[in-house]
């Protein structure tokens, strides 16, 4: 029952074991919430909710703090090109994003704190770090030496004296080009708080830092988030963290990305695909599918075409969902153990590839029951899929996505009288084998999107993939 994770600061596979018997304290890097989400922002806390469901499963008491960015260089152009106020753009976008995950069926984190609502925790490691000799003030901001910490870049594993980094617009009294700004002077127009060194607005790496000491403690098992975070956010965090002292995390996971035509997307590249925008095309649970399937440390190269074969591997294991409960005539409830095979893919590095495997190897099983007859074999099986699927935030049955899609279960009603109305023609033509017009009509449905099944109770309609 042991959980292996790779963990990107040891470049290898690591047995998980956690700080406090029992518990598991995971910090992933939320959104800089300077426009709202396109759906590789939303992939990582889909992915990291997956990987908590899985904990919890396994027993574990997860304490989930997933952090807001509202106060960044990003939100402050933002607000200045639109002409409103930096934390109406913070606010704005923060709900969309919430709205995205909602959506995507991701369950709310422990805590979420907003980083304007800790500057006072960031002033006291500023404090801190410069007692202990590893920050300095200049021109009323304050920096961090790398140089005062040897172990700088063991994350990313470069070489400090060959790393060069571009200056930051309007940043004076650097000892060294590659220092990084702890709290950056006031300027015109920008909030700002005021401090010891005067006033200004924090670095974006020591909001994170001040925030997992307030919610997690000076160490704590798991540090989440993109891997275009290794460097340098999660790098200097890392420096500026356990030079205050602290021991920081015990592991580093970082998911890949959502890439178009091989490149990050990203609203920069301005090949980003809304979240808000995605929802309306395709029924949210899909996009979970879609996005969440696929190992959290490989690229996804977006398309339409995979979209639609997401939809296609869901709809099956959905119809054998919707077929084995119209069989019951009940709720079945999910079985209280999955299988072995799916629980062995899932300690092995959260691999949900190979754990859908076993979902998929489940529904084929059920539908050779299903076309048996045998009831109970149908019913056995669907118990294991509906407990897999839970772990994976995929099943249909759950209370949050009844009703997800914008079919509407009224129109679902009159659209299945209507459709009754033409099967039982193509019932009474199979009845005298007139098997032209029984075809035809079976024809007709499929061009207008619907899937005909014949089965043991008669035939039953669907929706197909687009």
């Amino acid at each position: 029952m042991t959980i292996r994770l790779y963990d990107t600061s040891a470049r290898q596979i690591r047995d998980f074991s956690p700080l406090t018997p029992g518990c598991v304290s995971i910090y992933l890097c939320g959104a800089t919430v300077q426009a709202a989400p396109h759906i590789g922002h939303v992939r990582s806390n889909l992915n990291f909710d997956i990987i908590r469901r899985w904990f919890t499963y396994r027993g574990y008491d997860v304490t989930f703090v997933r952090n807001v960015t509202d106060i960044d260089d990003k939100i402050i152009a933002k607000a200045g090109e639109q002409g409103r106020p930096w934390w109406s753009i913070g606010f704005e976008n923060e709900r969309a994003f919430n709205d995205g995950y909602r959506a995507l069926g991701c369950l709310p984190p422990t805590y979420e704190p907003r980083a304007t609502g800790h500057v006072t925790e960031m002033v006291e490691m500023i404090r801190t770090l410069m007692e202990r000799g590893h920050a300095y003030e200049a021109d009323g901001s304050v920096y961090f030496d790398v140089r005062s910490w040897p172990s700088y870049l063991e994350l990313s594993r470069q070489d400090l004296d060959e790393m060069r980094q571009p200056a930051e617009d309007g940043i004076t009294g650097k000892r060294d080009p590659r220092d990084f700004a702890l709290w950056k002077a006031t300027k015109p127009g920008e909030p700002d708080w005021e401090t010891p060194w005067g006033r200004g607005r924090p670095g974006w790496h020591l909001e994170c830092s001040a925030m997992v000491r307030k919610y997690l403690g000076a160490a704590f098992d798991i540090h989440g988030g993109g891997l275009d975070l290794i460097f340098p956010h999660h790098e200097n965090e890392i420096a500026q963290s356990k030079a205050a002292g602290d021991d920081f995390a015990t592991y580093w996971l970082h998911n890949a990305w959502v890439t178009m035509s091989g490149e990050k997307m990203s609203k920069s590249l301005g090949n980003s695909v809304l979240v808000s925008e995605m929802v309306k095309q395709w029924r949210p649970i899909v996009l979970r599918y879609y996005l969440g399937t696929p190992h959290y440390r490989s690229m996804i190269e977006y398309s339409e075409e995979s979209l639609r074969e997401a939809e296609s591997a869901f709809a099956r294991i959905e119809g054998f969902v919707q077929r084995v409960v119209e069989l019951a005539g009940e709720a079945v409830a999910p079985a209280a153990e999955v299988p072995p095979a799916f629980a062995e893919a899932m300690d092995d590095d959260f691999g949900v590839p190979q754990a859908l495997a076993i979902v998929h190897t489940t529904v084929r099983q059920g539908n050779s029951a299903l076309a048996a007859d045998d009831k109970e074999g149908a019913v056995a099986r669907l118990a294991e899929v509906r407990a897999m699927l839970g772990i994976l935030g995929l099943d249909p049955l759950d209370p949050h996505w009844a009703g997800e899609s914008d079919r509407g279960e009224d129109l679902h009603g009159v659209v299945d009288s209507l459709v009754r109305l033409v099967l039982d023609q193509r019932e009474s033509a199979r009845a005298r084998k007139d098997w032209a017009t029984a075809d035809a009509i079976r024809d007709q449905l499929g061009q207008a999107g619907l899937v005909i099944e014949d089965g043991p109770q008669g035939p039953r309609w669907t929706l197909g993939p687009r």
